[in-house]
C-alpha cells in the first residue's frame, strides 16, 4: 500500500507541475505585449506613449479587464476597420481612464475624463470616430490634452 501511495504521489506531482507550466505559459503569453510608440501633439507640446493595440474584435473586447494598474506612459489604442460612432464600458476593468476619442485624420474629437471603474454605462464618441486611446485617469486633464489635438500614430495619415 505504500509504494501505491507513493506512486499516487509521484503522479499528482507530475500532474501538477504540468499543469502549472501550461497556466505559467499561458500567461505569459497573455502579458507579452507589443508596445507601438504614440505621440499627443497638444498646444504646450508633445506627450508620448507606449500603446498596446487592440484592432480586432477579440481585442477590442478584452481592452484594458482585468488591469490592476496602467503606466502613466502607457495606453491601448482600440483601432476601428472605419470611423464610425461608438460607444465604450468599463465592465470588470477596475482602474479610471481616460477614454479618447480620435478621427480617422488623427484629431481628438472628444474626451470622457476619469470613467468609473466597473460601470457598464455607455461612453459615447460623440461621433465618428477610427479610434479610441485608453490612458490612465486624469493624465489628458494633466497634459493640457483638449479636443482638437493631434495623435500621431501609424494609424492615421501624416498631417
Amino acid at each position: 500500500m505504500a509504494d501505491l501511495d507513493i506512486g499516487r504521489r509521484r503522479t499528482l506531482a507530475l500532474g501538477g507541475a504540468v499543469l502549472l507550466a501550461g497556466c505559467a505559459g499561458q500567461a505569459e503569453s497573455q502579458t507579452r505585449t507589443h508596445l507601438e510608440a504614440l505621440e499627443i501633439v497638444t498646444r504646450e507640446g508633445r506627450r508620448r506613449f507606449k500603446v498596446e493595440i487592440a484592432d480586432d474584435d477579440a481585442e477590442r473586447a478584452r481592452g484594458l479587464m482585468h488591469r490592476r494598474s496602467l503606466a502613466a506612459d502607457r495606453g491601448m489604442l482600440f483601432i476601428f476597420p472605419d470611423e464610425r460612432p461608438v460607444a465604450f464600458w468599463m465592465r470588470n476593468t477596475f482602474i479610471p481612464l481616460d477614454m479618447i476619442f480620435i478621427r480617422a485624420d488623427g484629431t481628438i474629437r472628444s474626451i470622457a475624463h476619469e470613467t468609473v471603474p466597473l460601470d457598464e454605462t455607455p461612453v459615447p464618441s460623440g461621433g465618428p470616430v477610427r479610434a479610441v486611446l485608453e490612458v490612465a485617469g486624469g493624465r489628458a486633464r494633466q497634459l493640457g490634452v483638449l479636443p482638437g489635438d493631434r495623435i500621431v500614430h501609424r494609424a492615421f495619415p501624416r498631417g
